[in-house]
């Protein structure tokens, strides 16, 4: 069954949106306005710095759009007068008003990195992988006032390896997004929506990450540490500290069940104590079980895998130093 080309107003900000928008720029839709976030000082001289979506918008000579705010009743007027059939949102990061939500002609859908109802919010990519979760994918979902609450109409799932990090999962799902987004878009031009109502009893939040719970608590379990050190790669990177230092950890494994300690890493031993120091990794004992850490990156240096590590300060590393 053919499409009929539809009149889109995108709405986005990050990498993983401009993928979306890249998508439907390469389909027969056509995307007359882009809405993102306003520039941000970013890097070291804090330039205001254009997202990925208004750089790839204007790489097309699509208008580009930055309200601080959608409430405004001159923002909702020039939304209006784009005439649009659809609004496609995608980590936008601004809340939409209703009357927003109501001005095309077939409301705004969104694209959203979960398998909803679990994981509403700002960071389900990581929280998915933080709470050791083995499958998660996108929902593209009809947009009402609540917080990803709306009616899902497409879903795509995707597995989530024992190797995954927060990177490779984006990227995983910035490949499965977009052809969502356009079987969405097709049953919304040929009349074929089915749209299915959430199950708000079994909703869960992903609130937004903060630097500060990347700080490891060595009395968790090496199974959960090894999660939430995969889920904050690569941003804010876990990390723990010696001698006072901040030490940021890119890399490590779980070397026993997160049931039973192992036999050289006993009860008595302190979490965060160095067990064993070799070319596989550093030994650390947890709450129960034992994490080697395999990559790891000083203070105003490069990352490094262990060896190399120990080969220039192996004497900070030595069996019994506790990380803090």
């Amino acid at each position: 069954m053919s499409t009929e080309p539809l009149r889109i107003v995108f709405a986005g900000t990050p990498e993983f949106a401009a993928t979306h928008l890249q998508a439907l720029l390469d389909s027969p839709h056509q995307v007359i306005a882009v809405y993102t976030q306003p520039d941000r000082p970013s890097g070291r001289g804090r330039k205001l710095t254009p997202s990925p979506v208004k750089i790839l918008a204007e790489t097309h000579q699509i208008p580009v759009l930055q309200p601080t705010s959608l409430k405004s009743p001159e923002a909702q007027v020039e939304l209006a007068e784009l005439n649009a059939d659809v609004m496609v949102v995608v980590a936008y990061g601004l809340l939409l008003p209703q009357l927003i939500l109501d001005t095309p002609r077939y409301g705004c859908i969104n694209v959203h990195a979960s398998l909803l109802p679990k994981w509403r919010g700002a960071a389900p990519i990581q929280r998915a992988i933080a709470a050791g979760d083995k499958t998660t994918g996108v929902t593209i979902m009809q947009m009402d006032a609540g917080l990803d609450t709306g009616d899902m109409l497409t879903i795509n799932e995707c597995e989530i390896t024992n190797q995954d990090t927060g990177g490779s999962l984006h990227d995983k799902l910035a490949e499965i997004g977009p052809p969502a987004l356009l079987t969405t878009l097709q049953q919304i031009s040929t009349n074929q929506l089915q749209p299915q109502q959430q199950d708000h009893a079994h909703a869960s939040y992903a609130h937004k990450l903060s630097k500060q719970e990347a700080h490891l608590n060595w009395q968790l379990s090496a199974s959960e540490l090894d999660c939430i050190i995969r889920a904050f790669n690569p941003w804010p990177v876990a990390f723990t500290e010696l001698d006072g230092q901040r030490i940021r950890i890119w890399e490590a494994e779980p070397l026993a069940s997160n049931k039973e300690p192992l036999a050289d890493s006993p009860s008595e031993t302190s979490g965060g104590t160095i067990i064993s120091a070799g070319k596989e990794g550093l030994d650390i004992a947890c709450g129960s079980g034992m994490l080697r850490i395999k990559q790891l990156q000083l203070p105003n240096s490069k990352a490094v895998g262990i060896q190399e590590l120990l080969n220039s300060r192996k004497d900070k590393f030595q069996p019994g130093v506790r990380l803090s």
